[in-house]
């Protein structure tokens, strides 16, 4: 344990806490800084002037990051009828209904996003209380609960990530793995700033980006500057 502290607290040590980087600066940083012995996620946490509580300023939606996320996704899809052999086609890790809502209330969690169609949606209701606090539940803002399963199923494989603002108004979003090149990682991290950008509450008062850092897995924070990044 000692050996990992003292490899953070190196890390650490170059970056300074005091400076607004650059995305590219900020995201070489936290690749450079990375201590672990594998390939660890990248994420970005955005820190914003919202008040959660009211329900104008609540801040949830999803992006297709350009060069995915480095991670392959275990989709389930709750469906019937044709739905199900259209999900089966589009590369669904598991389709059905009654079987798989009977799996997860016995504990079974081998995947990691859910689509279902609206009309499954008073079945998967049942199981909020499970989904969510785990953040499984499927939303119609997320584009995943919809009829065009094929749709969901192409942009979730591609690297679609969801993205909430918390109590806080901090929202989380991985944006790739260590592994991928800089310029790829900036695109991704552009990509999620962009819809964040966008999704400001008109409600909202004062500063809306309060702070931009990048981090990964165990890794040190680095703080990016908002005002400096371009939006192509």
């Amino acid at each position: 344990m000692a050996k990992k502290g003292k490899r953070l607290q190196d890390a650490a040590k170059l970056v300074d806490r005091s400076t607004l980087y650059t995305a590219e600066e900020a995201i070489a940083l936290a690749k450079q800084t990375s201590t672990v012995k594998f390939d660890a996620t990248v994420e970005v946490a955005f820190r914003l002037g919202i008040d959660t509580r009211k329900n104008d300023q609540q801040i949830r939606g999803a992006v297709v990051l350009p060069n995915g996320t480095g991670k392959t996704q275990r989709v389930l899809v709750f469906a019937k009828g044709d739905k199900i052999k259209e999900a089966e086609a589009a590369g669904a890790d598991y389709v059905g209904d009654a079987e798989y809502i009977n799996k997860i209330q016995q504990g079974w969690f081998e995947f990691d996003v859910i689509v279902a169609t609206p009309d499954m949606m008073g079945e998967v209701g049942k199981l909020g209380r499970v989904l969510g606090p785990k953040g499984l539940m499927p939303n119609p803002k997320t584009g995943t609960v919809t009829f065009d399963v094929t749709k969901a199923i192409n942009e979730i494989k591609a690297g679609k990530v969801e993205y909430r603002a918390d109590k806080a108004g901090i929202i989380h979003a991985p944006i790739g793995k260590v592994s991928f090149d800089t310029e790829k990682l900036v695109e991704n991290f552009v990509a999620v700033f962009d819809v964040v950008q966008k999704a400001k509450p008109a409600a909202a008062k004062g500063t809306y980006m309060k702070s931009v850092n990048v981090t990964t897995t165990m890794g040190p924070s680095v703080k990016i500057d908002p005002t400096g990044v371009v939006v192509k």
